[in-house]
């Protein structure tokens, strides 16, 4: 409660009583100081924020979302014998990079303007990456460094130097293991879940791939294998296991129970992507449930945000042949607005060649996209703009339209509960052309808007120009290039009254 006195000539009285009663000032009194003259000793009502609409991100969710954009690095024996999925027969000799420098890749992902990398510490292949201690099938039956080297330590340490989070990839498939499908293998996969976490921590994401059983070595055996994907690895007690060591981490896979996958490898989720969804009868590696997870649940009961994967190539290992296919800048900039500007996370697989190095090709395209992205999104032109509402709830300047374009995360512009539409109309200081608008909701009070509409003015009329569904985190909208000094956001309809914590436009 804050505590303040005013004083007023009578002219203006019923104009500050009006002021106050909007304000939701809720005691005050009036004492005749002097002739002419009052004094009003008053004590403000606080407006309570809005009550969450449920599901809402944990904190680590929400530190997750903030990541926005991270690399996948798969680098394996399938980088040497040119497969993608390895058969588990290959002789672990072949592992030979000749110029091996993890801090090359750690700082080209870095300079692409990444923050975090994911390394596919053992494949399908069930080739391991670190000396593991439950498998000859490793970097120490291997000629690099004569069986001494530890490519996870390398890359562990080299992010650690840089400022990159570091996550992990470790299959839960392995066509080696001669006891892949019995409960001697699961708990194999969990010694060595342990080793990973107890030396080679903190791991900020831990990637479980839905690829699970089929043809195999399988110690020798060369056959199919099938596993009950929704049983076989027993995923809340492995969960635990590693909750356990590592509290931290995040889950992803098709079911979460932290991030799921967004349904497709081509690079994009939906237009409407809702961070809900519910996990009851998913499990990863279930078939016919993509749409689902390329789109989420509005009423899911679950908050599992969607993460992008796709390759800079073709292929997820490297393969020469594919030197002249690596994607390039403008086609990164098209997959970034298909996965962080529809409220998503963008993993991007970047895979470093024999020679243990990320390709100049990869290199160059990378730094391409990191310089166009930064020209497009280089001045806010929204920045301490005016906003001018339709509302706000309870007159409060703590939730005005103001908010939105103050550049702070946790100040929103939202309206009274019963109300679940509004406008907002930003003012630029001149006409200018714009191309891009970013907006954010702020879901720590949950994903609220389910439609919107965007309209510029133009010729003393506002004229729409874009129209969709959800925001969420961050909604990048592209737009045909208009020349205007006034954008109107339009909140169509919402779950709950509308709450958005960020304007940006380019």
């Amino acid at each position: 409660m804050a505590n303040f006195i005013k004083y007023h000539k009578l002219t203006s009285i019923n104009a500050w009583i009006k002021g106050a009663l909007m304000n939701k000032l809720s005691i005050f009194t009036i004492i005749i100081v002097f002739p002419g003259y009052l004094m009003f000793s008053c004590i403000s009502k606080t407006i309570p924020p809005p009550s969450a609409s449920l599901p809402v991100p944990t904190e680590k969710q929400l530190a997750w979302h903030e990541l926005e954009m991270y690399a996948f690095v798969h680098f394996t024996t399938n980088t040497f014998t040119d497969k993608e999925w390895g058969y588990g027969n290959e002789n672990p000799e072949v592992f030979n990079p000749t110029q091996l420098n993890v801090d090359q890749w750690v700082k080209t992902i870095k300079d692409a303007g990444m923050k975090a990398l994911i390394l596919t510490c053992k494949h399908h292949d069930g080739f391991c990456l670190w000396p593991s201690a439950y498998t000859k099938h490793s970097v120490k039956s291997s000629r690099w460094k004569n069986g001494q080297g530890d490519v996870v330590k390398d890359v562990a340490d080299a992010c650690r130097k840089h400022g990159l989070k570091f996550g992990i990839y470790l299959s839960p498939w392995d066509r080696n293991r001669a006891d892949y499908g019995t409960a001697a293998y699961v708990e194999y996969y969990r010694n060595q879940l342990r080793e990973i976490f107890t030396n080679y921590g903190p791991i900020f994401e831990m990637w479980f791939d839905g690829a699970n059983g089929g043809d195999g070595y399988y110690g020798g055996s060369n056959e199919k294998r099938k596993i009950d994907g929704s049983k076989y690895y027993d995923w809340p007690g492995t969960i635990k296991i590693i909750r356990d060591l590592d509290s931290s981490v995040v889950f992803f896979s098709d079911a979460g129970p932290d991030i799921r996958w967004c349904g497709n490898e081509k690079g994009y989720i939906g237009d409407t992507n809702w961070c809900t969804i519910n996990t009851d009868t998913i499990y990863a590696g279930k078939p016919d449930i993509n749409n689902l997870l390329n789109t989420g649940e509005e009423n899911g009961k679950s908050w599992v945000p969607a993460e992008v994967d796709v390759s800079i190539r073709p292929g997820w290992f490297y393969h020469q042949n594919q030197d002249t296919m690596v994607k390039t800048a403008e086609e990164l900039f098209h997959i970034y607005l298909s996965s962080v500007g529809r409220g998503a996370n963008l993993l991007l697989n970047i895979p470093p060649d024999q020679r243990g190095l990320i390709h100049e090709n990869d290199v160059k395209a990378l730094k391409e996209f990191k310089k166009l992205k930064d020209s497009i999104f280089n001045k806010n032109m929204a920045f301490n703009s005016k906003v001018v509402t339709d509302s706000y709830r309870g007159n409060s300047k703590e939730y005005a339209g103001s908010n939105v374009t103050d550049g702070k995360k946790n100040t929103y512009w939202t309206t009274d509960d019963e109300i679940k539409k509004g406008q907002l109309d930003i003012y630029l200081k001149n006409k200018e052309t714009i191309k891009y608008i970013i907006i954010q909701e702020y879901i720590k009070l949950g994903q609220r808007i389910k439609s919107f509409t965007i309209s510029v003015w133009i010729d003393n009329n506002w004229m729409e120009i874009q129209k969709s569904t959800t925001i969420g985190y961050k909604r990048i909208l592209k737009l045909n290039p208009v020349k205007t000094n006034r954008i109107r956001i339009n909140i169509v309809d919402s779950k709950a009254c509308p709450i958005i914590s960020n304007v940006e436009i380019y």
